[in-house]
């Protein structure tokens, strides 16, 4: 994408996987990134290595789960960079427990993270959006592991974000705000959302 260059991106779940390959990506492409993660160990390793290398990345440590926590990630980046271009939605947690054994609090914390949070986000960024006349919302949905065993919370979180990504984006494309979604893992899904916005990019 050629557009990217002063381009204000929030990544959630920034410190690792997933998360911090499409930080560092984005940072290459001149883009200036405000990682969230809810462990300031790993986020603060990536955003010193962005801007150890020209690059300009702020960390911002806290639980996107919660509705307090997605505000002031929102409020950050605006206070750092001015304003939110992209908001890309990485946080999640797959624990791999059997259905008839899991734990309630084990379930609650799967769909909070990953589809409550989704949801915090993309409304308070979403207002932001609204307010700019303009932005892209990309949730990113990966499959469960491969025997595919012992995920039920995971795979009814993810199957969640797709509802709610369509949902999402029927609301909101008045409002000029896009959503997508993009599926996969590691560097195919990089390559997945540079796709998405390479295509809204030629549409425009």
């Amino acid at each position: 994408m050629k557009e990217l260059a002063g381009k204000v991106i929030l990544i959630t779940g920034a410190g690792r996987g997933g998360g911090r390959l499409l930080a560092e990506a984005f940072a290459q492409r001149g883009a200036l990134v405000a990682a969230n993660d809810i462990s300031p160990v790993n986020v603060e390793h990536v955003v010193d290595e962005i801007n150890r290398r020209g690059g300009r990345a702020q960390a911002c440590i806290e639980d996107a789960a919660k509705k307090l926590g997605a505000q002031n990630i929102v409020k950050q980046a605006e206070d750092d960079f001015g304003r939110i271009d992209i908001l890309i939605h990485h946080a999640a947690v797959e624990p791999h427990v059997p259905l008839l054994d899991m734990d309630e609090w084990d379930w609650h914390r799967v769909l909070d993270v990953n589809l409550t949070g989704a949801f915090l986000m993309t409304q308070s960024a979403g207002r932001v959006m609204r307010s700019q006349g303009s932005g892209v919302i990309i949730f990113l949905i990966t499959g469960p592991s491969r025997d595919g065993g012992n995920e039920a919370a995971f795979v009814a979180s993810m199957d969640g974000l797709r509802g709610l990504s369509r949902q999402a984006a029927r609301e909101l494309s008045p409002l000029g705000i896009h959503v997508f979604t993009a599926e996969g893992s590691g560097h195919e899904m990089i390559e997945k959302v540079f796709a998405v916005l390479d295509d809204l990019e030629e549409e425009r």
